[in-house]
């Protein structure tokens, strides 16, 4: 019982001379105050430099002058007596004679690094005449709130005299008291009378100066004589807007708004200014985009001009969410919270969507390198066909059994792809198997007249042309035939290959040998063999080529090739297609 009673004395002592240290710190009017015993927030948001003044701005409008004096550093009986006339006189001075900026206020408890200590912070001045008076917010402790700011007392010092000054020289004096005593937000009818009166000055100025701007633009269209587009004139709104916000601007600053609409006001207006600025910079874009992709279109880049409507999209979106951000800050929400929110659902949505941006950036490649356009004829893997659409996220391929084959970009990109339309010549590559008894006179013949065919050929090309005895089969001799046919489409392609093998059959036919059977072939009737006369003549044909040195192995001479090239006539006069259509 002794200690229990012991205790409740101490704690009785302790509490009393807290308050009397306390009451005694208020009645000298201290400038600091105990600190508190727990953290606690202050209801009146006086946490932060910016709470303190948005605070006093919001009250004293109001017309509660003696809430406004709790934003005041001042002893309880002083503010008690003065703080109300103080405050009143405050505001007019903010009104009127500060010079700051209030978006730079720290919304943090140390406040702001460029404006002082964490104590102690300069957020502006009083300014008149010759002479500049600091604004000075300090941060005290407080027993109910914990660490607050206020108005230091040195500024609150300075308030009256700068009052008087203020009082000497007012506008308002020369106006209509009832313009001037009625007020509508916390700002007096004239003032908002003088701002709806300067709308249409700052849309003719606006105007002017769209106007003079066109100027130029007008005058390069009639020096390089071309058409007037009117793509131009949807991006003279913007620019409207843009100017006749930042006129208007200009012209409040002349009417001395008050500081809390002054804030509202210019917030709105960079809301404005910036609206215009970015509706503008989208017109530039989708002009300036369109423009690009009608010249690689019209330079036969038809993937880059699909890429540039990606990039259009791309680029409107990219400026979407910075004109969403830039108004998110000048409406003074802070960015950095946004950003960060900002990063990380960016990776959220990354991994999620891994595939379809795999196929998205798949498709930006394959549309940026042109491998493939809309049309080509292409071989995918073991698949054929032609490409009928590049979108975003898949490729369509028609194939040749006229089924639509898709193909996601991302393995589109990675995958080897031949691009058959782009040839500008096709392979004539057979493979003839000679029967085996044939003399090697008669392959001299088959091959020099066939050899001979070619260079004479109009649709071959007639320099890297050849034939060559390549090889013994165990039934055959092979000869390999490699030319390229001079056409780009497959269809005629076809039709000159039918021509060239049937000239071969002709010439194997006249050496006297044939085609190899296969290699194992059963007769049930009697071969005839080798056509004697004509393997004579063949053989007699190569003697004479000896006798006069003109064997035209291993090739023909030049001057013979010149000679022979493009001397058969293609397709044949009994051909339908090589008649004269004058001809009867």
């Amino acid at each position: 019982m002794k200690k229990l009673a012991l205790l409740v004395l101490v704690v009785f002592l302790s509490l009393h001379g807290l308050r009397a240290q306390s009451v005694s710190s208020l009645l000298k009017g201290g400038t600091q105050a105990q600190e508190p015993t727990s953290a606690s927030t202050d209801p009146l948001g006086r946490d932060t430099p910016s709470g303190t003044v948005l605070g006093f701005l919001q009250a004293a409008q109001s017309g509660n002058n003696k809430g406004a004096a709790d934003f005041l550093q001042m002893s309880a009986a002083r503010r008690q007596s003065q703080g109300a006339d103080l405050a009143e006189k405050l505001k007019v001075l903010m009104d009127r004679a500060f010079v700051g900026s209030l978006r730079r206020l720290g919304t943090r408890p140390e406040g702001n690094p460029e404006y002082g200590t964490p104590d102690r912070q300069t957020i502006g001045i009083f300014s008149y005449g010759d002479a500049d008076v600091p604004v000075v917010l300090v941060r005290v402790g407080d027993l109910n709130s914990g660490k607050i700011w206020l108005f230091s007392s040195e500024t609150l010092s300075k308030v009256p005299e700068l009052y008087d000054n203020l009082e000497a020289h007012q506008v308002e004096n020369k106006l209509p008291q009832s313009l001037v005593r009625n007020a509508f937000l916390g700002m007096p009818l004239w003032q908002w009378l003088a701002l709806l009166a300067a709308i249409p000055a700052a849309f003719a100025i606006g105007w002017a100066v769209v106007l003079l701007l066109a100027i130029p633009r007008r005058l390069w269209i009639k020096f390089r004589n071309r058409p007037n587009l009117h793509s131009y004139r949807g991006m003279s709104t913007p620019l409207l807007v843009m100017f006749s916000a930042f006129a208007h601007r200009v012209i409040a600053t002349y009417l001395g708004l008050p500081l809390l609409p002054r804030l509202y006001y210019y917030r709105t207006i960079w809301v404005l200014i910036s609206i215009g600025f970015f509706w503008f910079l989208l017109h530039a874009t989708s002009l300036t985009m369109q423009r690009l992709r009608t010249h690689a279109v019209s330079a036969g880049r038809t993937g880059t001009g699909t890429l540039m409507v990606l990039g259009e999209r791309l680029i409107k979106a990219m400026v979407l969410i910075v004109a969403v951000l830039a108004t998110l800050g000048i409406l003074g929400f802070n960015l950095t919270t946004v950003l960060a929110g900002l990063g990380i659902g960016g990776i959220a949505i990354a991994f999620a969507a891994q595939k379809t941006l795999e196929n998205l950036f798949g498709g930006i490649s394959v549309l940026g390198d042109e491998v493939i356009r809309v049309g080509d004829f292409c071989r995918f893997g073991d698949r054929v066909g032609t490409v009928e659409d590049i979108s975003l996220r898949s490729t369509r391929i028609r194939t040749v059994e006229r089924t639509e084959l898709s193909i996601p970009n991302g393995a589109l990109a990675t995958m080897n792809i031949e691009n058959l339309t782009r040839r500008d010549k096709i392979l004539f590559n057979p493979t003839l198997g000679i029967r085996c008894e044939t003399s090697a006179d008669q392959l001299r013949y088959l091959l020099a007249e066939v050899r001979r065919m070619l260079y004479e050929h109009p649709k071959i090309e007639s320099d890297s042309a050849r034939i060559r005895f390549a090889s013994f089969d165990a039934s055959s001799l092979n000869l390999e035939i490699f030319s390229y046919v001079l056409t780009r489409d497959y269809a005629e392609f076809t039709a000159i290959r039918e021509d060239l093998l049937l000239r071969i059959m002709d010439i194997v036919e006249k050496s006297g040998s044939g085609f190899a059977f296969p290699s194992q072939t059963l007769y049930f009737s009697r071969d005839s063999g080798l056509d004697k006369e004509k393997s004579a003549a063949a053989e007699q044909q190569v003697r004479r080529w000896r006798d006069q040195h003109n064997l035209p192995f291993p090739d023909f001479a030049p001057a013979d090739k010149s000679a022979l090239r493009g001397s058969i006539v293609y397709p044949p006069a009994e051909s339908a297609t090589g008649r004269n259509p004058r001809l009867p």
